[in-house]
């Protein structure tokens, strides 16, 4: 079950990034009327629903709070909550279709894992995740697999941030040690002091914890759907092109 959920990361992290770090989409969301990095704010955050700042500093989590709060009340202007959110999805469904591998592999049964998987979840403490799965959904089998595999990377987010949490590993130190050239995007202002050692320790346990937690997700699913999800999962890894 946990090797399950480590090997799934490149489909459930990796490939949702990449409709997050196009430029088509924040193209979509300057023609609507964000700036910069408030799309990202806004539409991923959108899913919150109407909230207050910190609401979203709290999800995001890893970010910078002054820069989300900020981008969360400039965008407020532009267009309603769940409008910014729904666009943030919609970018995702033009992403897959435009750069999904048609054929790959079964779209709708790896959609259909996926949303079983997000049906099941106890989603307390998940807020982003359970906005999430409230938005419209594409009809398009690789947008559908793209947008629930969305959800499960909030998920496993949720879970994320409540092991680095447990492990006493602070915002910044977890994006200096996974992955320090994204601090200046996350908002995080230099100088970047360098994680010591013990920082890293509780990381890699905050890491292996990530996976128990996440794994005990994938646990609704029986030993061969499971199977079957991390196999689809392993060809949609690579379905980019």
């Amino acid at each position: 079950m946990i090797e399950v959920a480590r090997s799934t990361v490149p489909a459930v992290v990796g490939m949702p990034s990449k409709f997050m770090l196009d430029p088509a989409t924040y193209a979509a969301g300057t023609a609507a009327g964000h700036e910069g990095m408030s799309f990202y704010i806004a539409g991923r955050g959108g899913a919150l629903g109407d909230v207050g700042p910190s609401a979203v500093v709290d999800e995001f989590a890893v970010f910078e709070p002054d820069m989300v709060a900020a981008a969360w009340e400039v965008s407020e202007s532009v267009e309603s909550r769940r409008a910014a959110a729904q666009r943030f999805a919609d970018a995702a469904a033009v992403w897959a279709d435009e750069h999904l591998t048609p054929d790959a592999l079964d779209y709708d049964r790896l959609a259909e894992l996926a949303g079983a998987v997000l049906e099941r979840a106890d989603l307390g403490g998940c807020a982003l995740t359970a906005g999430w799965v409230e938005l419209d959904e594409p009809s398009s089998p690789r947008a559908l697999a793209l947008h629930r595999l969305n959800g499960l990377r909030e998920l496993r987010f949720a879970r994320h941030r409540a092991a680095l949490e447990a492990a006493g590993v602070s915002p910044i130190e977890a994006v200096l040690i996974a992955s320090p050239f994204m601090a200046p995007i996350f908002g995080w202002p230099e100088p970047h002091p360098a994680p010591d050692d013990e920082a890293r320790e509780r990381w890699i346990q905050a890491e292996a914890d990530t996976d128990v937690r996440f794994a005990a997700d994938l646990a609704t699913l029986s030993p061969d759907e499971l199977a079957e999800f991390a196999d689809l999962c392993a060809t949609f890894a690579v379905a980019d092109g």
